[in-house]
């Protein structure tokens, strides 16, 4: 198994190229309680001008991978409507980040689906990238999902 690097995302600040307008930085979690479980999603979305998008919603009943790949689809078709073109994606499912990398391999035929709608709508952004991060790193995301599922169970 190759050696997988995490990246530390500055917590209250851009680390954008301010002179693309259309980047967008993106926090994303998807919760269960319980495998499967009653599930939410977070995403907080961070854009150049200082912007920011707060979304959670409850899924119902979900494994834990199926609400991550929820948070990313929910994400990536917010970024579009906010017309941004070059994103920055933080989670802290490694077995997201290494699927949609190409690092590993989809065997389930649920998270293959899911997996095939994130690849096509990764496909209408210029620039997508997704990168694992610990935990700890991406705690509004993380809030925001146990929100949604504390709010609608």
């Amino acid at each position: 198994m190759k050696k997988y690097s995490t990246v530390k995302p500055k917590q209250h600040s851009l680390s954008l190229n301010s002179t693309v307008k259309t980047t967008a930085e993106i926090f994303i979690d998807g919760a269960s309680r319980g495998n499967p479980g009653s599930s939410g999603l977070g995403v907080l979305i961070k854009d150049e001008d200082g912007n920011i998008h707060e979304i959670k919603r409850p899924l119902g009943i979900l494994t834990n991978n199926q609400a991550e790949y929820e948070a990313l689809l929910t994400a990536l078709t917010k970024a579009k409507e906010l017309k941004k073109s070059h994103l920055k994606i933080y989670t802290d499912s490694l077995l997201l980040a290494n699927q949609i990398n190409g690092k590993w391999r989809v065997n389930n035929p649920k998270i293959t689906t899911l997996y095939n709608k994130a690849r096509e709508l990764i496909a209408q952004f210029e620039r997508v990238e997704v990168n694992h991060i610990p935990r700890e790193f991406n705690q509004e995301a993380d809030r925001l999902a146990n929100l949604a599922i504390d709010e609608y169970s």
